[in-house]
């Protein structure tokens, strides 16, 4: 978005959030408990995987040769790929920021909180450029586990559904700032982050 974080005032745009980066979990469960298109797709798209994983787990369950601990083995091995996908997907993030005009790209992590985060230093995104850049890992690397899963022989299959699962789950924070933006529909929203006091600015300006 052709806007400084300076000029949103000039523009109609009102504070709406400031959301200090240490405060994300609890905003993010807030906008997921939200009934918005994101929240519920959000839900949904774990609901689907978790049936899936169910069915993996229980097929051929009576077949002699069955093997309860071999296929938690599978399915740990793909949640332990997923922690390992978090750089790559925060990379996507920034990729896809950049893709949108951002240059002042980088990263932050909270240990203590076990979160990760991309972040656009001033940048001023509206939704459309914010549900790239929220969706971009989400897509990519779930579209990548969905090719393997029908490609990999039956034992890996859980191993890719322990990946979708723990990777879907570690999205939530996309979803919830994308909830947020629903949840305003009724506004022009916009947000920015501010690196240097870890904060992220959210304005609106009424659409009429």
């Amino acid at each position: 978005m052709q806007l400084n974080p300076e000029d949103l005032p000039k523009h109609r745009y009102v504070l709406l959030d400031r959301l200090g980066h240490h405060d994300l979990a609890p905003f993010i469960r807030t906008y997921l408990k939200k009934r918005t298109i994101y929240s519920v797709l959000y839900y949904l798209c774990n609901l689907m995987i978790v049936g899936l994983t169910a069915y993996l787990f229980l097929q051929g369950y009576h077949a002699s040769g069955y093997d309860a601990g071999s296929r938690f083995s599978f399915f740990s091995y793909g949640i332990a790929i997923a922690f390992a996908l978090v750089p790559l997907h925060e990379y996507i993030h920034v990729l896809a920021y950049q893709s949108q005009g951002a240059t002042q790209t980088s990263y932050n992590v909270n240990w203590k909180k076990f979160y990760f985060m991309a972040l656009a230093d001033k940048f001023v995104a509206n939704k459309k450029e914010f549900q790239v850049v929220a969706l971009a890992p989400f897509a990519t690397i779930s579209s990548l586990l969905l090719v393997l899963f029908f490609l990999l022989p039956a034992a890996y299959q859980l191993t890719v559904a322990g990946c979708l699962l723990a990777h879907t789950a570690m999205c939530s924070g996309d979803f919830g700032l994308l909830s947020y933006f629903q949840f305003h529909k009724r506004m022009e929203v916009v947000t920015y982050d501010d690196v240097e006091n870890n904060l992220s600015y959210f304005y609106g300006r009424d659409l009429n």
